[in-house]
């Protein structure tokens, strides 16, 4: 799970990017509203975690700018010392999905988060294979099978189509596709990811008459649609 954290505090900032790495979350820290705003038009986050008391803009009109302005539907969860009950109804009201005062033990937070994103994002206990229609990915043998054929990939592409599937639909950034593949790695250059892309594209003949659409987002990531009514996602159990 990749998650936005919008605090101005640094201190506290960077506790929360520990814990939270710590806790095997993709972390990016925001010092300013602002700065957060510009990243978020052009990126995918799974979580954002904002405080109140902000410099520039409050994060109570943050809140309302994701939901409103931008039609987002991200979860948030606001993280302020402001405590009065006027406040907390007024960050739920205009869309936070949870409210936590500081300070908060590290536990508690990570307990809520993994509640919220279990709401947020319900699945079936993760098997052994998951499918997709008649695509059926194998995880412990980073296999394949289309139709019950054996299609050869890398490891890269196998997981890359893998984080496609999982999130039918959803516009994923590049900085999403290429963090939840490849990891926080500056050095990877950018044509990576659209080579990998073009790869499975053909491996997986990702066409409508196949039931599935991968297309590019201008200036911002990939979409991967199904285009016909496919089976639910399927787990196995061993």
């Amino acid at each position: 799970m990749r998650i936005a954290i919008v605090e101005d505090d640094a201190d506290y900032r960077e506790y929360a990017k520990s814990l939270l790495r710590g806790a095997g979350y993709i972390v990016h820290g925001f010092e300013r509203a602002a700065a957060f705003m510009k990243q978020f038009r052009q990126d995918t986050f799974d979580l954002v975690l904002i405080d109140w008391n902000m410099p520039d803009v409050s994060g109570f009109e943050l809140v309302k700018w994701i939901r409103g302005e931008c039609g987002s539907r991200v979860p948030i969860v606001m993280v302020t010392s402001r405590t009065e009950v006027d406040d907390i109804v007024a960050g739920l009201q205009a869309g936070a999905d949870d409210y936590i005062t500081k300070p908060v033990e590290g536990a508690v937070l990570l307990a809520r988060l993994s509640a919220l994103g279990r709401r947020s994002y319900p699945s079936d206990p993760p098997g052994p294979v998951q499918s997709f229609g008649e695509f059926d990915f194998n995880l412990p043998a980073e296999e394949l099978r289309i139709a019950g054929e054996a299609v050869a990939l890398t490891s890269k592409e196998f997981n890359l189509a893998l984080t496609l599937f999982s999130n039918l639909s959803r516009p994923l950034s590049r900085n999403y596709l290429l963090e939840a593949v490849w990891g926080r790695n500056p050095d990877l250059p950018t044509r990576t990811l659209d080579s990998h892309i073009s790869k499975i594209r053909t491996k997986l003949g990702l066409r409508p008459d196949r039931g599935f659409r991968l297309t590019p987002i201008y200036s911002y990531g990939y979409r991967l649609e199904a285009m016909i009514d496919a089976p639910p996602v399927i787990s196995e159990a061993q």
